[in-house]
């Protein structure tokens, strides 16, 4: 079972954080443009439970010299309720995927439909055994995470980066993009840049 740890932390720009990235010697990974799509039954039954079912499709921008530019990939993803801790866990099963349009027929099939759909900006970076990604997303803002194998790895890059006294966000974008969008209809559950 694998467990995802991060820190996410909002902030205003991301200017300070690439670069004290860039100080501690950061290594950038790529740019990319996601839509993340969650589904979920009708009645919202793996909301109420804390689980998350994700389809990504990342559009890679461009990585580091300009590799991978054009590429796309697809991913499904299921995320399990949090864990207590100081930082973000729950587990997480990630398996990259050949046809996500087949894998979203599928699942609908199986009774899922969309209930979230949304694009986010990513920037990746690695930073000794952690991922560290500059993210935006619609009506949300900015945003840096901060994954890692265990807690002590992330909070050392966190303090790194200088963000120690930054506020942590428990939750995941989909549910804060959920809490906005109560009562809206299912038209509305598709925000892109």
């Amino acid at each position: 079972m694998a467990i995802e740890i991060e820190a996410k932390i909002k902030v205003s720009d991301h200017d300070a954080t690439r670069a004290r990235l860039r100080a501690i010697g950061g290594e950038h990974l790529s740019d990319v443009l996601e839509t993340n799509t969650f589904f979920d039954t009708p009645d919202q039954k793996l909301r109420n439970a804390d689980n998350g079912l994700r389809l990504r499709k990342i559009n890679n921008l461009h990585g580091p010299r300009g590799q991978n530019s054009g590429q796309t990939t697809h991913e499904v993803t299921f995320k399990g309720p949090k864990l207590p801790g100081t930082f973000k866990q729950r587990e997480e099963l990630q398996s990259t995927i050949e046809d996500g349009d087949a894998v979203a027929a599928i699942l609908e099939r199986l009774g899922y439909s969309v209930a979230l759909s949304f694009e986010k900006k990513r920037q990746s970076w690695q930073v000794q055994n952690c991922r560290v990604e500059l993210d935006e997303v619609p009506r949300l803002g900015k945003y840096v995470e901060i994954e890692g194998p265990d807690e002590k790895s992330v909070e050392s890059v966190r303090a790194a980066l200088e963000l120690e006294s930054a506020a942590l966000i428990s939750m995941g974008y989909s549910s804060m993009l959920m809490d906005t969008l109560k009562g809206a209809r299912p038209t509305d559950r598709v925000i892109r840049f």
